[in-house]
């Protein structure tokens, strides 16, 4: 029996409150430490701006990352080996494995949406 998941394309949400978390990190500590609070709440609109541009598109067979609506990379679920998203209680990073690389996301769209998608296209190996 076939999901209606693994049939269709899903375009994950975009999700803000890691860049946002940055952000406000990043405040606080510029009264204590200018120059870090000033990187950390950098790093915070870096991630705002990519939330914006990117999409992760689940395909029916591989997963699919553009940018402004061109596709910059795709990475067939056949070649993966392993994920994980890290911090369950507040998701922040994605990894993955391939056979030839190891890959890290921020998690800067919708945390739900992701592990829905990756359980159904690509389950995990106990």
């Amino acid at each position: 029996m076939t999901s209606t998941l693994r049939t269709s394309i899903v375009e994950l949400a975009p999700d803000y409150r890691l860049s946002l978390a940055f952000v406000l990190l990043g405040v606080a500590l510029l009264p204590l430490q200018l120059w870090v609070g000033l990187g950390v709440s950098l790093f915070g609109c870096f991630l705002f701006l990519q939330a914006k541009i990117l999409r992760l598109k689940f395909m029916e067979t591989a997963l699919v990352v553009e940018r402004a609506g061109q596709e910059i990379r795709c990475f067939p679920y056949q070649d993966w080996q392993n994920w994980r998203i890290f911090w369950q209680p507040v998701p922040i990073l994605f990894y993955f494995k391939e056979v030839k690389s190891i890959h890290f996301l921020p998690i800067i769209f919708d945390p739900q949406g992701l592990s829905a998608c990756l359980e159904d296209r690509c389950p995990r190996q106990p």
